[in-house]
């Protein structure tokens, strides 16, 4: 099998798996996580059939205010993936345009749109075509019309340069199998002095990937995911100022879940961070 061939069936086996964590919830079976479930995925990262599949305080809706899910539908809690709650640490304001990076059942998007106000946007971006179209049930559900849901990967966001205030994403990033790209993604997306709050699973710095793949699968949002100082390397070459990331609680040996935070400078161009990785391969 080629890299590329690889890297092909690695995302089809994460869209496989998100697939059938929505099914698990519109089918009524159970709730949907982000986390491992050897019992169902095995060491061969096969992915999950249509099943129950339970949350604990290490991944979904038990890591959000119980406030922030009144009058949500129920849909929409069950469907929460996520390791933290980025909607928390992203400081929406009124008006603001949010993007959410592997939107899912669409809870940080709705919550988005409830902080940024009717004069504000949430778009959720999405690859997987069950997930999507549970997104938008809920969103009709919950009566949220500043609100979209748009297919594509976090590797090639379906938005223009410069279109949004803040990019937010919860436990998607470890993911994704062209990392930097997605952190040139939401360098470009972002207008000059925009944000991101993220919340991911992270590895401790003296982690190989070895050891990170030994703790849990790609798929269960372990064996994917950075290190501290990998993602602070990567949000720098991307272009970000002022990153920081901060663990909240431990989802594997040596692995926590995190907080990831910076700043698209004022003065930047949507292609600074374009430019920087070209000239770095040339000195190379």
């Amino acid at each position: 099998m080629t890299d590329t061939e690889a890297v092909d069936a690695l995302r089809e086996q994460v869209r496989d798996r998100y697939a059938a964590a929505a099914i698990t919830v519109t089918s009524g079976q159970g709730r949907a996580s982000c986390g491992d479930d050897t019992a169902c995925c095995g060491d061969s990262g096969g992915c999950c059939d249509p099943t129950t599949l339970e949350v604990d305080d290490t991944f979904g809706s038990a890591l959000y205010n119980p406030g922030d899910l009144d009058n949500l539908p129920v849909a929409v809690v069950a469907a929460s993936l996520g390791c933290g709650n980025p909607t928390a640490v992203a400081d929406l304001r009124e008006g603001e345009t949010v993007l959410d990076l592997g939107s899912g059942g669409g809870i940080d998007v709705l919550l988005s749109a409830r902080r940024v106000g009717p004069s504000g946007f949430a778009y959720g971006v999405d690859m997987t075509d069950e997930m999507l179209e549970l997104a938008r049930s809920n969103a009709a559900k919950a009566g949220a019309t500043n609100v979209e849901f748009l297919k594509g990967t976090i590797e090639d966001v379906p938005l223009s340069d410069e279109s949004v205030d803040v990019v937010i994403s919860n436990c998607v990033i470890n993911l994704s199998v062209d990392k930097p790209k997605v952190l040139d993604e939401m360098f470009r997306v972002l207008t000059p002095g925009g944000r991101i709050g993220i919340s991911d699973v992270v590895a401790e710095d003296d982690l190989t990937p070895t050891e990170r793949a030994a703790r849990g699968s790609y798929v269960g949002c372990i064996a994917g995911a950075l290190s501290r100082a990998e993602y602070l390397e990567g949000l720098t070459a991307a272009g970000f100022v002022n990153a920081t990331v901060r663990f909240t609680h431990q989802a594997a040996d040596g692995m926590h879940s995190a907080i990831l935070q910076a700043t698209k400078p004022i003065a930047a161009s949507a292609s600074a961070a374009t430019s920087s990785r070209a000239a770095a391969a040339v000195d190379a």
